[in-house]
């Protein structure tokens, strides 16, 4: 399956062990499989694996909201465009997503799971947010995004985030 392009910038705030890149292709992978629409080669994606204070001042910015979160998502095409795409075009830019080093730092450790496997996650619930999901249209809406991060991230050999199925406050973002 052909998947998307991200572009990754990581700041070095976040930990040099870790192969970003390999995860963020991974998840964008296994989002591929789920959501075939973002299984498109002329996709690009940025991707920012930044700070709080870069993502505080995203969210201050662009939403109105005076603090930081955990991933922020900047959608460049509508649902429909990305729908219509045609094979073999030129590179569309679907958008950017920025995640917040030391907010998803706190959200692992308050969780218990590992900063990659949270990573992943907030990779893959950004880039459905680029493909047009939108959990804060409703609960059919909510519950139709969750199944498809909880499918992607099985891929991945990571448990469901969710556990309990009641994700509130679960992404704080968008």
């Amino acid at each position: 399956m052909t998947a998307l392009t991200l572009e990754l910038d990581v700041d070095p705030v976040w930990p040099a062990a870790t192969s970003w890149e390999a995860l963020a292709a991974r998840a964008a992978e296994a989002v591929s499989a789920v959501a075939p629409e973002l299984a498109h080669e002329c996709l690009l994606v940025s991707l920012v694996m930044t700070d709080d204070e870069e993502v505080h001042a995203l969210n201050k910015q662009w939403r109105g909201k005076d603090k930081p979160t955990n991933v922020l998502s900047f959608p460049m095409l509508e649902r429909g465009d990305l729908l219509a795409l045609a094979a073999g075009g030129p590179p569309e830019m679907l958008g950017d997503i920025a995640l917040a080093h030391e907010t998803c730092a706190r959200e692992a450790a308050d969780k218990g799971v590992p900063l990659e496997d949270h990573a992943a996650h907030l990779i893959i619930h950004g880039l459905l947010h680029l493909a047009g999901h939108d959990h804060e249209l409703g609960e059919a809406e909510a519950e139709a995004m969750e199944a498809l991060e909880i499918k992607a991230l099985a891929m991945l050999g990571i448990a469901d985030p969710y556990g309990d199925h009641e994700h509130q406050g679960a992404i704080d973002e968008q």
